[in-house]
């Protein structure tokens, strides 16, 4: 639909910087209960089968009555169910009308001891598995009648699903991607040589899940070497050649790489909203890009950030409404 936005927000919430963080650390779950939506109470954790003895988790938060769809939220890298971008996501959602089910990847969430084997980007199968489990949890909506949104990495797996998910019997609405890391390589690049902010953030919470994984599975699992690096390129490249079947960095990308000659052509419909001033996602991977063929929507911000999109300081989030429209245009 649009290649430019007129998203505009308010005094003092114009840096990419404070819109990022804002992303991540505002109260959200607060902020809706205030406004008498607290998904609390309403929801239930699962343990999803996802197949080949995979198990992911999640929080799934039905309509009393039968929803207008089923939507799947997933976070990005070393985010979780209740990460404040998700959770106000979420409660706009539910609002509406809709189902929600919040997706736990690998490793995230809390999950660290469910799966011996570590969480890297290129693990799709699994992601297919459990949108196809989170569909059979809900009863009340039409097999068809689901969508997958991402952040960050999760948008880079939400438009995979819509990607690769027609081929295994998995047709979303629309599959909407914010601020989706769509080159991989680009990203980590962007976050080396970005704000020191943002790769101490990282940083600290890729150590965090090292930690976390060696204590879940003692013996198993030796980060010594990994633990001295503190470039993100090269970091993943020790991963890659410590702890995954690819053959080294690049052919690793190459399996979440996606660029718009693939998402123009997708087999299902999908949506992407990023934003001119994000550092984490350079604009440049989009280019070329537009509304045509398969992309129902291409909206790009000046302004916004990193997942950020905030309106004003009450905290409100443009792309909450912008997604309700791509919905409804979707169904």
């Amino acid at each position: 639909m649009r290649s430019v936005s007129t998203f505009a927000p308010g005094f003092g919430l114009r840096s990419a910087l404070v819109q990022t963080v804002l992303a991540s650390k505002r109260p959200a779950a607060r902020h809706w209960r205030k406004r008498g939506i607290d998904l609390a109470p309403i929801s239930t954790s699962h343990v999803l089968d996802c197949g080949d003895g995979v198990r992911l988790t999640g929080h799934y938060t039905p309509q009393p009555q039968a929803p207008r769809a089923l939507v799947v939220l997933i976070h990005g890298w070393e985010g979780n169910h209740d990460s404040a971008y998700l959770v106000s996501m979420a409660c706009a959602l539910h609002r509406a009308g809709y189902a929600v089910f919040r997706l736990n990847l690998r490793d995230h969430g809390g999950s660290h001891a469910l799966n011996q084997a570590m969480f890297h980007s290129a693990r799709m199968s699994e992601v297919l598995g459990a949108v196809r489990a989170i569909r059979a949890l809900d009863g009340h909506t039409p097999a068809a009648e689901f969508a997958v949104i991402g952040f960050s990495l999760g948008g880079n797996f939400a438009l995979r699903v819509g990607l690769q998910g027609p081929a295994t019997g998995l047709y979303p609405r629309v599959s909407i991607g914010i601020s989706p890391s769509i080159h991989p390589r680009h990203t980590l690049e962007a976050i080396d040589n970005g704000p020191r902010v943002f790769q101490r953030y990282f940083l600290q919470k890729w150590l965090l899940t090292q930690q976390l994984k060696a204590e879940a599975w003692p013996g198993q699992y030796d980060f010594t070497s990994h633990r001295k690096l503190r470039n993100f390129i090269e970091m993943t490249q020790r991963f890659v050649e410590d702890f995954t079947e690819y053959d080294g960095l690049e052919d690793y990308f190459e399996r979440y790489t996606l660029t718009p000659e693939m998402l123009v052509n997708s087999p299902s419909p999908l949506g992407i909203i990023t934003a001119g001033d994000d550092s984490v996602v350079p604009i440049a991977d989009f280019t070329g890009l537009s509304a045509r063929g398969s992309v129902m929507h291409y909206e790009a911000t000046d302004r916004g950030g990193h997942c950020g999109f905030i309106q004003d300081w009450r905290l409100n989030t443009w792309t909450e409404d912008r997604v309700l429209e791509l919905l409804a245009r979707a169904s």
